[in-house]
């Protein structure tokens, strides 16, 4: 299931607190403040700044979750790089994701031959980022790895881990630094989960 469908899932739990707003009903636990997540994001730059070193690597975001993550992590890398963005529809149910995705917005260029990054915002269940991993290897890239901020293990469906990880959370609602519940809170800049009645933080 793709972030964006977990939050429409979970954001009817919260239906009676939509309308205010000031999202004042809404209870929120800070995860990471912004500091932790400044860290995490440091080290996951050096990390990739010292794989990657004297090669020219893309940087494919998936839209919209990673966009804050992907600007503030391209910041601190030195080496040399281009970017694009993809933006994914999964298959299933209104509950439950078969993983099958739909490209609705695919890469400009072609990426045989050339080192791809894969940035996302939470890698959970792993059905979408793995059949998305599969469907880009059919294109012969260079190399191919995924970087995730953060890891929701308790969600994993299937044998799949991201070779960069920056955060490793508990199941929970997770919003803030881009991170929505139905295109609210992107603009939190720390990371909290949402604690309210219905929720399952």
């Amino acid at each position: 299931m793709t972030s964006a469908s977990f939050s429409r899932i979970m954001c009817a739990k919260h239906e009676e607190l939509q309308n205010d707003k000031n999202m004042g009903r809404e209870q929120k636990r800070l995860l990471f403040s912004r500091e932790e997540i400044d860290n995490a994001v440091i080290a996951l730059s050096k990390k990739i700044n010292s794989d990657y070193r004297g090669r020219n690597v893309l940087l494919v975001g998936i839209l919209k979750g990673c966009f804050v993550f992907l600007a503030d992590l391209i910041r601190h890398l030195d080496i040399e790089v281009t970017v694009d963005f993809v933006i994914l529809r999964s298959y299933g149910s209104a509950t439950v994701s078969s993983g099958e995705i739909e490209v609705i917005k695919d890469l400009h260029e072609s990426i045989e031959g050339k080192d791809v990054l894969i940035i996302e915002d939470i890698l959970d269940t792993g059905l979408t980022l793995s059949h998305f991993k599969e469907h880009l290897l059919l294109r012969d890239p260079r190399s191919l790895k995924v970087c995730a901020l953060l890891d929701k293990k308790a969600r994993r469906k299937v044998d799949f881990e991201a070779d960069y990880v920056g955060l490793t959370i508990e199941d929970g609602f997770i919003v803030g630094y881009g991170i929505d519940c139905d295109e609210r809170y992107r603009n939190l800049p720390d990371i909290w989960v949402l604690t309210g009645e219905g929720s399952e933080a």
